[in-house]
């Protein structure tokens, strides 16, 4: 299959040319290039994805080159394409090239843009190399290099301080996952003598019930290799423990948002579960330990989304609460649904960051929902999309009819927790449901409903001044003076529709949004069309999926009632009766604060990790460098030669006698060592 070549490495090249000829290319040759080399790649993966669906395609390998041989020990590089990789190869090819032309717009203004297209590229084709790898020494050079990407998107605008620290906190919090990662690969070599993905899959189930040692103990081998690799996934997929990235990231520019924190890479740990799930279905410990993190991260997540109001980081705990559903799924073994969910989460999800995209666009960078109000009527189509994956997200549907994507994935993953016998995920996931919806709706009517708010923008005040041809030196009273001489709360500025290369985009991925959920279901998780599709590329669990179908009529229309409760709820205290948020907040001080302040994990790990590091740091800085090896070493020595050269200093008097003498001395001394020689 030599396409998959050319849609692995057009990114690659891509980036190379872009990003070696930065701006000795120019802006849009390096635009042209790097979107081209990715709709090219798009064009030729769908292809594929449907030839797995129709069973004109079967599992293949293409050989790319010899990498490490050594013993029994051989990570050559090769391409691997199944209906896994097929799924895959669409959301981050599909998406990556809409953010490509998206960014033609949202980036229009910024100096670097060759840099940020060939970072894009860049973060695509490891991406690439991620799914199709063909043994898990491959699969961990994509999954670094999605990291060293997604380090570089969060922190291009690098002159930003919040921004260099958020791409350092990611790539720290990431470092610790890939740790159990990496364990996980030296374990699995250990046992299984081979990297190679399709070996050590077939003989996993022979290795039931044996155990290895591991920390001083022995434990069951399943287990342990199991749940080191699941620590990657968590970090890699924002888990609880390790999410504590995910909203910093936002700081990175709205496309990259869309591109990595919603699509992609941080589905990469439910790729990789779902890539080797035939291992995690022999070890039902660590089976129940995903679904356990995956639960406790849906819940999680969605009660922080209730209380944010920065539009980005709301959608971002509601991507970490999906990407729970997606973990919970595989944990009980539906390993189909938690695919179909990461497939249609792809397109609504990259609908909602892009949608919010263009009203940061409209609103002059302003991200905060308490300064919207009203934008329906003047970014009327991407009030439309984000609507859709409003629709989409909140799982809107009717019974026997069908709906929006969500109502198919989200509800599917519902039914299979209660057929696989997990009620604790199941109400979990229900009560999620219920979070999902009131705080998507909250952002709906928080930015396209109400009074105009944007008089207290500082950002929109900037812009009105700036369009009436003031500087930036007038103090806050001018502001305000001029900006609410309006009496409309609008300040007197007029929200403006994004281009065409921006709405384009989020047409596309509107209909992802409406049709991908009733159109692909089938071969998702319906029981015969399923087997046919997946064809082993992932353990797919024929009787759970008939068992889900089968699930009691209350099971199926609870996502639906609880759908409709958070509607409500949002309803009545964003549109009704405005002044209950600020009554409720006011009565709940304590829980709103907690919540609002996300459980207080960053504030934890700061007391816990990072201010013991610092302390430790500045003692081995203090003491250590400068107090001994400084003290002892260099400046010890500069302080003997120092000396030295004040001693010696004393003797050189500037004298001819005082010379002779020193040499008759010398002279003297040399004749009576010779005598008495």
């Amino acid at each position: 299959m030599t396409s998959i070549l050319f849609i692995v490495f057009l990114p690659l090249l891509a980036a190379a040319i872009a990003g070696l000829g930065n701006r000795a290319l120019g802006n849009t040759v390096a635009k042209s290039l790097t979107t081209g080399a990715l709709f090219a790649s798009c064009a030729l993966s769908w292809p594929i994805f449907i030839g797995f669906m129709t069973g004109g395609l079967s599992a293949s390998v293409t050989p790319v080159l010899h990498f490490i041989t050594s013993g029994s020990f051989d990570a050559s590089w090769a391409l691997r394409v199944d209906a896994l990789t097929a799924v895959m190869l669409v959301v981050i090819t599909t998406v990556s090239a809409l953010v490509h032309l998206y960014s033609w717009g949202y980036m229009a203004d910024d100096p670097d843009q060759p840099r940020f297209f060939a970072y894009l590229s860049l973060f695509t084709f490891a991406m690439l190399m991620l799914v199709t790898a063909d043994n898990l020494i491959q699969m961990f050079f994509g999954w670094e290099g999605v990291g060293l990407a997604s380090y570089l998107l969060i922190g291009f605008w690098f002159k930003k301080p919040s921004a260099n620290a958020a791409a350092i906190k990611a790539f720290v919090v990431n470092r610790v996952g890939d740790l159990g990662f990496m364990l996980g690969i030296f374990g699995t070599y250990l046992v299984f003598n081979t990297v190679s993905i399709p070996e050590i899959l077939h003989a996993a189930p022979g290795m039931a019930g044996s155990t290895i040692g591991f920390l001083g103990h022995r434990f069951d081998t399943m287990t342990v290799l199991c749940l080191l690799l699941f620590v990657g996934a968590m970090g890699k997929s924002a888990q609880l423990g390790l999410h504590t990235w995910l909203p910093d990231a936002m700081e990175g520019p709205t496309p990259v948002s869309a591109l990595i924190h919603a699509a992609t890479m941080v589905t990469a740990g439910v790729f990789m579960v779902c890539r080797l799930s035939p291992m995690f279905e022999t070890s039902q410990t660590a089976l129940h330990v995903v679904t356990a993190v995956g639960a406790a991260t849906c819940i999680f997540a969605a009660t922080i989304g209730t209380t944010q109001t920065d539009i980005k980081r709301v959608i971002a705990y509601s991507t970490c609460s999906q990407l729970g559903y997606m973990f919970f799924a595989a944990g009980v073994g539906a390993y189909g649904a938690a695919m179909f969910h990461l497939f249609t989460h792809a397109f609504f999800k990259a609908l909602l960051f892009l949608g919010a995209g263009s009203v940061i666009h409209a609103m002059h960078h302003e991200q905060d929902m308490r300064y919207y109000g009203g934008l329906r009527r003047h970014i009327p189509v991407t009030f439309l999309a984000m609507l859709l994956g409003t629709l989409a997200i909140t799982g809107v549907g009717i019974y026997g009819v069908g709906g929006f994507a969500g109502y198919h994935s989200k509800d599917g993953i519902l039914e299979a927790a209660w057929a696989a016998g997990q009620p604790g995920a199941f109400w979990t996931g229900i009560f999620a449901a219920l979070l999902t919806s009131f705080y998507s709706w909250r952002l709906m009517f928080l930015t396209f409903w109400g009074k105009p708010r944007w008089a207290q923008s500082e950002h929109i005040q900037h812009a009105v001044h700036d369009a009436h041809g003031h500087g930036h030196g007038h103090n806050h009273a001018h502001h305000d003076a001029h900006v609410h001489s309006d009496g409309d709360g609008t300040a007197g500025y007029h929200p403006h529709e994004s281009p065409l290369n921006m709405l384009i985009p989020l047409i596309v991925l509107s209909m992802g949004a409406v049709a991908a959920g009733f159109v692909f279901h089938g071969w998702f998780i319906e029981p015969t069309a399923g087997e046919h599709f997946w064809r082993g590329a992932i353990a797919f669990n024929e009787h759970l999926m008939h068992a889900m179908h089968g699930v009691p009529i209350w099971v199926k229309l609870a996502a639906t009632v609880v759908m409709l409760l958070g509607f409500s709820g949002a309803l009545l205290a964003y549109i009704v009766r405005t002044d209950i948020p600020a009554r409720f907040t006011a009565t709940f001080e304590v829980l709103y604060d907690f919540i609002y302040h996300k459980w207080y994990f960053d504030e934890l790990y700061n007391l816990l990790f990072v201010r013991p590091a610092f302390a430790i740091g500045r003692l081995l800085w203090h003491k250590g460098d400068e107090g001994t090896i400084d003290r002892f070493g260099p400046n010890g020595s500069a302080w003997v030669v120092q000396i030295g050269s004040r001693v010696a200093s004393r003797v050189q008097t500037g004298y001819l006698y005082t010379y002779a003498f020193v040499m008759l001395i010398g002279l003297t001394a040399a004749v009576t060592w010779v005598v008495a020689g």
